[in-house]
């Protein structure tokens, strides 16, 4: 297996302000037995835009690596002392990791047609918002790459700015004093089109942190645009299952 880690901004195109140093980047999980051409997981950990959570990336690519996918865990733009927010930099930083991997498929040796995500918790709404906002990003060095998902996991996501939202998650990602119109282009549940990815849904009915709800409301919005998707709902389990495989 080829592991490396991969810086996805290059020097002077990266600027959140309260980084520190830190870069967003890829780490790696390649086959290297062989050249077949894989399809691709691109694991997008939670941590309600605050943290990356370890719980929700390596082991989630090993098992897609165990399956044959050729993988990759994303660690993204947070905001852990909840004094700026990202606004637009997180879907960016994903947008870019998109790009970045298709711009490379030969030496990955994947499928750039069959590029998924796999979005948990905060990671999910991150997902949901390049599957519906793809169009809104653009990119001056990659731009010639397209940044749409073929497809989407999305694993007890964040999806709505409304009643049932995590508030904290929109807290780090949009501020205390969010207008309206921010507010309103990060619920995803209003902003799903017919070229939305098909998306694949899952939650438990007990989740404490994001009520299942925010699942429901993205189903029915895929539905509602007649956009390919699966939901299950599991009668009980708690936030953060990641794999869900424990005994």
């Amino acid at each position: 297996m080829k592991k490396e880690t991969l810086a996805v901004w290059q020097e002077g195109e990266y600027s959140y302000p309260l980084a520190f140093g830190f870069v967003p980047n890829l780490v790696s999980y390649i086959h290297e037995e062989d050249t077949q051409e894989r399809p691709c997981m691109l694991v997008v950990p939670g941590g309600g835009y605050c943290v990356v959570s370890p719980t929700e990336g390596e082991i989630v690519a090993m098992e897609f690596y165990e399956k044959g996918y050729n993988a990759f865990v994303f660690t993204y733009t947070t905001n852990p002392l909840m004094l700026e927010p990202l606004k637009e930099q997180s879907m960016r930083d994903l947008s870019r990791a998109i790009r970045l991997i298709r711009s490379r498929a030969g030496e990955f040796h994947i499928d750039p047609c069959r590029l998924i995500l796999c979005g948990f918790s905060a990671g999910g709404h991150l997902c949901a918002s390049v599957c519906v906002h793809y169009m809104d990003v653009e990119d001056g060095r990659y731009g010639s790459f397209s940044n749409r998902p073929d497809a989407a996991i999305l694993s007890y996501p964040v999806i709505t700015s409304a009643d049932k939202a995590h508030r904290g998650s929109f807290q780090a990602l949009l501020g205390m004093d969010a207008a309206e119109e921010e507010l309103e282009y990060m619920s995803l549940e209003k902003q799903v089109s017919p070229q939305t990815p098909p998306c694949f849904l899952w939650q438990t009915a007990t989740d404490e942190a994001v009520p299942v709800e925010n699942s429901y409301l993205f189903a029915e919005a895929l539905k509602e645009n007649g956009v390919p998707f699966a939901h299950h709902v599991f009668s009980e389990g708690r936030h953060g299952l990641s794999l869900a495989n424990e005994k």
